[in-house]
């Protein structure tokens, strides 16, 4: 292929990448694995993104290039020249140069969130995973520049090695993974029951990075947990956003209110989020009608979600606790509630994360772009991301969680239902 015609097809190629990282409408959810299932199974680590549903598959359309493209680029062709004739180890692998023009082009975006993914680092990401979802047992967001801990799972390998929310994972087993996408740390992260796994974590207020050493187990977590408090009060947890949650929320809330409890304490602390569906299912239990969230794409348009009609719990005293692991699809719940006045929230600021990312897989198996394509707001029209959803009363958790009982969160929560919050 002469190097005219190479110039020409990667011209063209770049022209479309450039109008898809700014116009890409997205395929369905569900393609960067690890991630929850439609039939509720949940892996270990799962990012903290939202499903997208009733999102429009690409057309394979293009929009017109601007009429200067070829000034445009000029300087990519110059240097293209330049690398070609004179860089010291020849010959270059054109394949290559192309694959990191894209994942500069999506890096100069400046989202944390949006990045490329070449063919090798897709097809790993996107391998099925073998059912046996054994690890550490942590939340985690793996959509920034680093794999970041939102929270360890309770009673987990990572609760027990002392990980926290924050914690920006460095390195796996001595080797440097900062340049890696967080779906393939996860996959690195991921083991056999028994075995061990290093990980060098960057933690705020550390000035060296701290090297935990955690042996995978395999990784049972309940979608919802639910009990009776002392004083009549009824108490549910939920841990993740999954197909099941739904359903398993009814159910619970079926038990605890033919206890007829005086109120409810809603524990979305830890929770790193899962479908957007499950969120307005969950809301719906607790907020009687009106918005539970906006989502805005880039192109203008808009997507309401309004509270499904027939919640169980829409009227009984609530509270709502939070922390800094509380995030997405929680957050979505949370906000929602804050926003209605439904209840008050207690606990620390949730973890921040307000924004939608579809993988979008490029022709000819060349990779796939992850694309921000929409933010999401609360009712009150609030963007929380990367700020978070305050609580209405601010509480410390406990020194030493595992401490049998001491849960000063918890104990606020009880002492408001106690004393009666009153509906808005």
């Amino acid at each position: 292929m002469s190097s005219r015609t190479v110039r020409v097809l990667l011209g063209l190629f770049l022209g479309s990448l450039v109008l898809l990282a700014t116009f890409s409408a997205g395929l369905g959810v569900g393609l960067a694995l690890p991630n929850f299932t439609g039939s509720g199974r949940q892996t270990d680590l799962p990012p903290a993104e939202l499903e997208l549903p009733n999102i429009a598959p690409r057309t394979g359309g293009t929009v017109q290039p601007p009429e200067d493209v070829e000034q445009l680029f000029a300087p990519f062709w110059e240097a293209w020249d330049i690398v070609h004739q004179d860089y010291v180890d020849q010959p270059l692998d054109d394949g290559a140069l192309m694959r990191g023009a894209i994942r500069g082009m999506v890096d100069s975006l400046g989202d944390p969130h949006s990045s490329y993914m070449d063919p090798d680092e897709y097809l790993q990401a996107n391998l099925p995973l073998d059912g046996e979802y054994e690890g550490i047992g942590a939340w985690v967001d793996s959509e920034g520049e680093l794999l970041t801990i939102i929270s360890a799972m309770p009673n987990s390998p990572a609760e027990r090695a002392g990980l926290e929310p924050g914690d920006q994972v460095i390195a796996v087993d001595g080797e440097d993974v900062t340049a890696l996408d967080g779906s393939l740390v996860i996959r690195r992260v991921l083991g056999p029951a028994g075995t061990s796994v290093d990980l060098t974590i960057r933690r705020e207020g550390l000035v060296e990075p701290l090297v935990v050493t955690i042996v995978r187990e395999r990784i049972a977590l309940p979608s919802v947990e639910s009990e009776m408090l002392e004083g009549g009060i009824g108490y549910v947890r939920l841990y993740t956003f999954a197909g099941q949650t739904g359903g398993d929320l009814e159910q619970a809330l079926r038990s605890l209110l033919q206890e007829d409890p005086i109120g409810l304490i809603l524990d979305l602390r830890g929770n790193g989020g899962g479908f957007l569906t499950t969120a307005v299912e969950v809301a719906s239990q607790f907020v009687p009608q009106g918005t539970v969230l906006t989502e805005r794409f880039g192109d203008g348009r808009e997507q309401v979600y309004e509270a499904e009609r027939g919640g169980l719990a829409t009227e009984i005293p609530l509270v709502v606790l939070i922390d800094g692991g509380t995030a997405s699809a929680s957050e979505i719940v949370a906000g929602a509630i804050q926003d209605h006045g439904r209840a008050e929230l207690v606990g620390e600021t949730s973890f921040g994360k307000g924004s939608v990312q579809n993988w979008v897989p490029l022709d000819a198996d060349q990779g796939a772009v992850r694309v921000t394509i929409a933010r999401w707001y609360t009712p009150n029209d609030r963007l929380i991301h990367g700020v978070g959803l305050e609580p209405d009363h601010v509480v410390a958790p406990a020194e030493d969680p595992a401490v049998e009982g001491s849960d000063p969160q918890l104990d606020k929560a009880v002492e408001l239902l106690l004393v009666g919050v009153p509906l808005q």
